[in-house]
């Protein structure tokens, strides 16, 4: 993704709505199969890092800090695209996620699934967590 000026940056971010804790959540897609991958939140530091790294940025609400996604798992997300709704209250960020998106080690985070009436998971685990985090 080619870089944004600091000025388009700041202008984006300045027309975006957060909430009370100064955070928008965030949907993070696959680019090119469309798969949506997970949900996250991001402040105004994570959206700006995002834009200037070109890789995705989250603000981890239980660490309270920044979250390069892949700093610890190497499973990162190359930023193609960040689109923003209507009302500017949620972000959609077009990534190509390189292995699993999901901290179960999971392709993916929506893989518990309503199904024929009960609750069915629908997605196998593609690498043991104890891999990625080494614990």
């Amino acid at each position: 993704m080619a870089g944004a000026s600091a000025e388009i940056i700041e202008r984006i971010i300045d027309g975006l709505t957060f909430d009370q804790a100064g955070l928008i959540p965030t949907i993070a897609q696959q680019f090119d199969s469309g798969e949506v991958l997970m949900l996250a939140w991001m402040n105004r530091d994570a959206i700006s890092a995002s834009l200037t790294e070109g890789r995705a940025v989250y603000w981890s609400r239980s660490r309270a800090a920044l979250w390069r996604k892949g700093e610890t798992s190497g499973q990162t997300q190359e930023l193609k695209e960040m689109r923003w709704d209507c009302d500017a209250d949620t972000i959609l960020l077009l990534v190509d996620q390189t292995g699993v998106a999901c901290h179960t080690g999971r392709r993916n985070c929506f893989f518990n699934a309503l199904r024929d009436g009960e609750v069915q998971v629908i997605a196998e685990i593609d690498i043991a967590p104890d891999k990625l985090y080494g614990n």
